[in-house]
């Protein structure tokens, strides 16, 4: 039996130090497989027309964050002031810049720590600003459905979002490089 025991804690012990390298590596391939195209593409609909576009917010981008006071104003977004364009700008430059820093593994932990409190207002937005309370769409923990898109999806995300934040990029990643290259600087 102890050799039994032996053999199990030899094998769980490589597969322990292998997953510190594989499992922040997969964790971002996970992020980018998953929700990369998702957030770019939801960023791409807030993009205005033309090449000042990505200065000047399309009604969607109001609509998306701001649903009840664009409805207040009558969808007039001029009707809004520079804390509406700066929100809106600052949440579409969000959906490229934090994504893209956490596939290419560069400020991963902050930019995981970004996207879990952007998960959080993106879901605060859905239930208070459109109103997304009906129970397919909410769901709720600890039920016999696993389908509800914020309850239960967002916290899959989050879950791994924390776990970028927690263990990092991992060794395949700028964050890695940069770390290697400053080593011998410090010593």
């Amino acid at each position: 039996m102890h050799a039994l025991v032996s053999i199990h804690n030899k094998i769980f012990d490589l597969v322990e130090k292998a997953g510190d390298w594989l499992l922040p590596l997969f964790a971002r391939f996970t992020f980018a497989a998953v929700l990369l195209i998702y957030y770019w593409n939801s960023g791409k609909t807030k993009l205005g027309e033309g090449i000042l576009g990505i200065f000047n917010p399309s009604i969607g981008a109001y609509s998306q964050i701001f649903p009840k006071q664009l409805e207040a104003v009558g969808y007039d977004t001029s009707q809004f002031g520079l804390f509406h364009w700066a929100v809106v700008m600052a949440g579409t430059y969000a959906e490229f810049i934090l994504p893209l820093l956490i596939v290419i593994g560069l400020a991963t932990r902050l930019a995981a720590l970004g996207m879990i409190g952007f998960v959080v207002v993106q879901s605060l937005t859905d239930v208070y600003g459109h109103g997304a309370t009906d129970l397919a769409t909410l769901g709720a923990w600890f039920d016999n459905q696993a389908s509800g898109v914020i309850m239960d999806q967002r916290l899959f995300w989050v879950f791994l979002l924390t776990f970028i934040v927690v263990k990092g990029a991992g060794v395949l990643s700028v964050d890695a490089l940069l770390r290697r290259r400053a080593e011998p600087a410090m010593a």
